[in-house]
């Protein structure tokens, strides 16, 4: 490694605007912004690029970094990204950073390497930990409920994942809000009480509000944590003209034509209406909402460029 590419983080990392908010009722404070590894961190992408990203957002104290086993493209890649820039960037910053990994979805063939089993829980973390060069991850997710596997097993599963030192604390995305109200009695229970919850929560979708997942964690002392503030980008000045060709919804990745309605389309034209009038953009806007919420710890914001995350910070300045 050329001498002129060691990273050496701000010195004023804390003090870049940053603000911290405790976790539920757990001892942990995360950072309002966080950086999603959904997009944008894959084999597909550029590693300058990425790695120029998470080293501008250490630098404005993004501590807190999302990942799951199968980010990419291809699945896997984002957490060997990640394991790259531990191993030559971040690596005497390690305990200064709150890594997440999830397990739920498809990740390899056969009948193991999906859903909520002991099996595939326990081997998916033992090869995200190998890809990303850590020993353990500060939080570890069900990345989403398996209606066929007994609950017992798939949360005893995170239990001892705990009790063998391969994360700190625990998380639930996207479960029913009676399993998840099952999920924090049977944590609490054994002393690994469920740290944070993350769902979908924009202008757009408010799932989690309307089924109760949002009351029930802030009865418990759970926190929450949102991700698709921007629905993909549809909350952005993007789409208020129509569809443009290199677009997510053009090329029908994650977001479908179908979705941009005229119903919604007029409704997108009346939010950047009342953004332009309090003198913000339709992105910022949507972005605050969120972040305003009284119950959400934290918001994970994707990233395709340091403008795009600054942008996404100068937002900030607004609570």
């Amino acid at each position: 490694m050329n001498i002129k590419d060691v990273y050496v983080a701000d010195v004023n990392r804390y003090d870049n605007g940053m603000i911290y908010e405790r976790c539920g009722k757990s001892g942990v404070k995360l950072p309002k912004i966080s950086l999603g590894f959904w997009h944008n961190f894959g084999g597909i992408d550029s590693y300058e690029r990425s790695r120029s990203i998470v080293r501008h957002a250490f630098d404005h104290g993004i501590t807190h970094l999302d990942l799951a086993n199968n980010y990419g493209p291809p699945y896997g890649s984002a957490e060997e990204t990640m394991g790259r820039l531990m191993k030559e960037d971040f690596a005497p910053y390690r305990d200064e950073l709150f890594i997440s990994s999830k397990a739920g979805y498809d990740m390899w063939p056969g009948p193991y390497g999906n859903w909520g089993s002991r099996k595939y829980l326990m081997a998916s973390l033992d090869q995200s930990l190998r890809r990303m060069n850590l020993e353990y991850v500060d939080l570890f997710y069900s990345h989403r409920f398996d209606p066929e596997t007994p609950i017992e097993e798939t949360l005893q599963a995170m239990v001892d994942i705990v009790r063998q030192g391969k994360a700190l604390y625990l998380g639930i995305s996207r479960w029913p809000l009676e399993a998840l109200r099952k999920a924090i009695d049977y944590l609490a229970a054994r002393d690994t009480p469920l740290l944070i919850y993350q769902d979908r929560l924009n202008l757009i979708d408010h799932q989690p509000m309307d089924s109760g997942q949002i009351e029930l964690c802030a009865s418990r002392g759970v926190g929450f944590i949102s991700f698709s503030p921007l629905a993909q980008g549809l909350l952005t000045n993007r789409y208020l003209n129509g569809i443009p060709e290199d677009s997510r919804m053009a090329t029908k990745a994650c977001l479908n034509s179908d979705q941009l309605t005229p119903e919604l389309m007029a409704q997108l034209r009346q939010w950047n209406s009342e953004a332009a009038s309090q003198g913000i953009s339709l992105a910022e806007k949507a972005l605050l909402w969120v972040l305003q919420q009284q119950s959400v710890t934290s918001v994970i914001v994707g990233a395709s460029s340091m403008k795009q995350l600054d942008d996404n910070l100068g937002t900030l300045k607004y609570l």
